[in-house]
Formats: C-alpha cells, structure tokens, sequence
C-alpha cells in the first residue's frame, strides 16, 4: 500500500484493535508505517491515535476541507470532524470487519 492512500484528510476504517469497524480522518503522516488517526468522538483531534497503516483500511471518500485546514495549521474541532464523518457512517461504511459470534 503506498502512502498516497493515506494523506491528510483521507477516511479510513480501522481493522484491528477496540476500535475495528470505526471510521477515523487521517490527520497526520509519521512516516511510511504510521499515521494520526481523529473521529471527533472516541480520538478527539487534540490526541489522535497513532496506528499502522496495516491495520487501516483506505477509502474513496477523502474529506479535502478538513485535509486543506489541517495542512495549513488552522484549527480543525472535534465537531467538523463528526459532522463530516456522520454521512458515512449512515451509508453503513463503519460495519464491523469481523463477525462476532
């Protein structure tokens, strides 16, 4: 996986840990192996998670409003990050990767 599909601003859906299924805003690139992932809700912006790249799953969605601030330094809340990410979760894009018996 190239690290283009995980820019600043890019949805992903994790797929290991507590929070497999959820969907994150990727808000930061630590290098080739990690990023800073934020949904304004369970990672607030002020304290991304760190999580590898493996166990992130890209989508097509990419929230460019939220990527542009973020890389200009202007202040992103909590809120925005929610607001945006609610429409997806609507569709059914945070569905649980495994199956739970």
């Amino acid at each position: 996986m190239t690290l283009d599909a995980f820019k600043i601003g890019r949805v992903v859906r994790s797929t290991q840990g507590r929070d497999a299924g959820r969907l994150f805003v990727v808000v930061g690139v630590i290098d080739e192996s990690y990023v800073l992932i934020a949904d304004g809700a369970l990672r607030r912006i002020d304290r991304p998670k760190k999580k590898k790249v493996k166990h992130l799953i890209p989508k097509q969605e990419c929230i460019s409003s939220l990527g542009e601030k973020l890389e200009g330094g202007q202040k992103v809340f909590d809120s925005e990050i929610r607001k945006a990410l609610s429409p997806l979760r609507d569709q059914g894009l945070d569905a649980p990767c495994k199956e739970v018996e």
